[in-house]
């Protein structure tokens, strides 16, 4: 490839897939109490999920360094780099991308999304530069999948989002007060409340609904993302493989930078129209 791809690691990217891909991932940091760790490199999943859900813990979340992207572009050993990462609305990570571009030549892509709905993005990208395409054909690429994602999700409670400042107090106290079980959905690059639903299994419920809905019935790639919640998120993925017309399916868990917003028990539903 002429072309080097790179995103970050909110994207969740199924292990070995970035590599088979040609895609350089550059992690995000998290700070829990007194540790800082880099998201899928020095912190797994189950860990961050055991210490989030210790009474009063709040971990803050920081994108890399621009040193670190400018590493991370030396490797490539490609003089064009397309980066595409999370939101901007969600991170400063792709303005740190952007910092680091030195003298070779950098397109970001603001993918306006997080977890595989930036995967896919990055996906579609790596496929391009595979292919030849120039880097503006590339982050083009880049931008019509991110345009064509729906990234709709389940939380067990507003609070972490609450605490992370992702979403309005009011809006988390509502949820708490009423015992109501979420569902959110990304919506111009931010989290934003879609429907509030009684129980965690007419939640999910729903959840499953509306990702069928996405799918139009045409043919779609999806992801299933969950935190600490393996079961949940293998019998919905089971259930949608069986109802949706399939190009790939991943199920993947999401790490510290996006846990440490949605909490443990989160189920989330990447669509992606072909």
């Amino acid at each position: 490839m002429t072309v080097a791809v790179v995103t970050d690691s909110t994207a969740y990217l199924p292990e070995g897939l970035a590599a088979e891909r040609g895609i350089t991932v550059v992690p995000l940091q998290v700070t829990m109490g007194d540790r800082t760790a880099l998201e899928g490199v020095d912190l797994t999943p189950a860990e961050f999920a055991r210490w989030i859900t210790g009474a009063g813990r709040r971990a803050t979340t920081s994108q890399p360094t621009p040193a670190a992207f400018e590493a991370a572009y030396d490797a490539c050993g490609a003089s064009e780099v397309v980066a595409v990462h999370l939101s901007a609305k969600l991170s400063g990570t792709a303005s740190a991308a952007a910092a680091a571009a030195g003298d070779r030549t950098l397109r970001v892509v603001d993918s306006g999304q997080t977890g595989m709905g930036l995967g896919f993005a990055a996906l579609a990208a790596a496929d391009s530069a595979a292919k030849g395409g120039s880097i503006d054909e590339v982050a083009a690429a880049a931008e019509q999948a991110a345009a064509r994602t729906r990234t709709l999700f389940y939380v067990d409670t507003l609070e972490y989002l609450r605490r992370g400042g992702r979403i309005g107090a009011a809006a988390a106290l509502v949820g708490t007060a009423l015992s109501v079980k979420p569902l959110l959905h990304i919506a111009d690059g931010a989290i934003a409340p879609l429907e509030k639903v009684r129980t965690a299994s007419k939640a999910i419920a729903r959840l499953e609904e509306l990702a069928v809905a996405e799918g139009g019935g045409g043919r779609v790639s999806v992801a299933v993302h969950h935190l600490a919640s393996a079961d949940r998120a293998a019998a919905l993925a089971d259930r949608l493989r069986a109802r949706l017309d399939l190009d790939a399916f991943y199920v993947t868990e999401v790490g510290a930078v996006v846990g440490a917003h949605t909490g443990p028990g989160m189920l989330a539903v990447v669509v992606h129209r072909h």
